[in-house]
């Protein structure tokens, strides 16, 4: 190309969105305001898990976004999927976190499961009939996830699985689990996944757990006794579970992410509104520079995690060697930036920000668990540093 041609050439921003991409982000959004947004604070109010409306969303292709479509999934990307949880977040950012990791389970079994595994489980995920839950964390074991007890002990053509997991969203609810087990040595090494049907004889629930905020989503103990689970319900072979985990993160931290920049739009732009409506000192307080600013920061906070968020999946997409590592930062700033986004949406409302009526404080309160859960944000940090010290290369 001529120097000519390319200075006439128009250019087309990295970050501009296709049409289809428009068309995805304004189903999600429609969808979110319609169907989420109108009932949030009834729901967190009552502590009431929508199945109905999951399976709503399930109709229009979010319970398997990137899923295989042979399957009934979307097979979008995960950039895609990056302004699919971002838009629904807007209406309810704990309703948007469940379908995440709806989506984290349904997505494992299609990367890692042969065709008969994932033929018998995703359609019915993809539609969100039957719902997901990813089983990770234990008592004993959050941030050291290598530590993890539940044993899965080979007994002919079945595993008897024995264990507890702990803060499980959608336990109780779902029908399908997929657990990582220890089935050898201590250690990352002896983990293996096993995918469990929730009617499986051996397993119960304990009571749900009383939280801060995501009350519109149950959260609970599965405990399993002397359950038997089929070896033919094993994703990839024994040992490779640890690795099958922390991939599956890679996707949820974007995901939880994403959650954290919708409901943190969602509460700038009430913000916005708020500070033009309401009155002090005989003048809009919108007209106040410490306002402004304020707000001003908090429109360039978001975009600045949105850019990096979108840049870690894109090099998801493409399997880039940093992908990981691109992970944890946009997970890291988008969760803290969201978090605090919030709090100040609330300080810029007052006392007002302080009623449950105005909607802040729930955002406030769905927004803080994110900087813990996918990993914690001082994990974040640790996988960022790898590779920047010598001592760690």
């Amino acid at each position: 190309m001529t120097a000519s041609v390319a200075a006439t050439a128009s250019p087309r921003s990295p970050f501009a969105l296709t049409e289809d991409q428009r068309a995805i982000k304004e189903t999600a959004g429609e969808f979110a305001a319609e169907r989420i947004a109108p009932h949030a604070q009834e729901w967190d109010r009552d502590k009431h898990f929508p199945v109905d409306v999951l399976g709503e969303a399930g109709d229009l292709g979010m319970g398997g976004v990137y899923v295989d479509e042979q399957y009934g999934g979307s097979g979008l990307s995960r950039f895609d999927a990056a302004l699919v949880f971002e838009e629904l977040a807007t209406g309810c950012p704990t309703i948007a976190a469940y379908v995440s990791i709806h989506n984290m389970a349904a997505w494992m079994i299609d990367a890692y499961g042969d065709h008969e595994q994932r033929a018998a489980w995703l359609p019915r995920m993809c539609s969100m009939r039957r719902l997901g839950s990813y089983c990770l964390t234990e008592p004993e074991a959050g941030s050291d996830a290598a530590a993890l007890r539940t044993r899965a002990v080979r007994d002919g053509d079945h595993y008897v699985v024995n264990g507890v997991k702990q803060f499980i969203s959608g336990s109780g609810y779902a029908g399908v689990y997929v657990v990582m087990v220890r089935t050898g040595e201590p250690g990352p090494r002896g983990i293996s996944t096993l995918v469990v049907d929730g009617e499986t004889e051996g397993i119960s629930f304990g009571p749900e757990e009383r939280k801060m905020g995501w009350n519109a989503q149950p959260t609970r103990q599965v405990v399993f006794t002397d359950a038997r689970v089929p070896v033919g319900n094993r994703l990839g072979e024994e040992g490779d579970g640890f690795r099958i985990a922390m991939s599956g993160l890679d996707g949820g931290r974007l995901n939880i992410g994403a959650c954290s920049l919708g409901g943190a739009r969602s509460a700038l732009e009430l913000s916005t509104t708020y500070a033009e409506q309401r009155h002090a000192f005989g003048s809009r307080i919108g007209d106040f520079q410490a306002v402004r600013f304020k707000l001003a920061d908090m429109a360039t906070e978001l975009e600045a995690a949105r850019t990096l968020l979108w840049r870690a999946a894109a090099a998801l997409d493409a399997r880039d060697p940093e992908a990981t590592r691109l992970c944890a930062m946009a997970k890291r700033l988008a969760t803290d930036s969201g978090f605090r986004v919030a709090n100040e949406a609330l300080q810029i409302h007052g006392g007002y920000g302080y009623l449950s009526e105005y909607g802040l404080e729930k955002i406030v309160r769905d927004l803080r668990v994110h900087q813990i859960l996918e990993g914690t944000n001082e994990i974040m940090r640790l996988i960022i540093s790898r590779g920047l010290l010598e001592s760690d290369s």
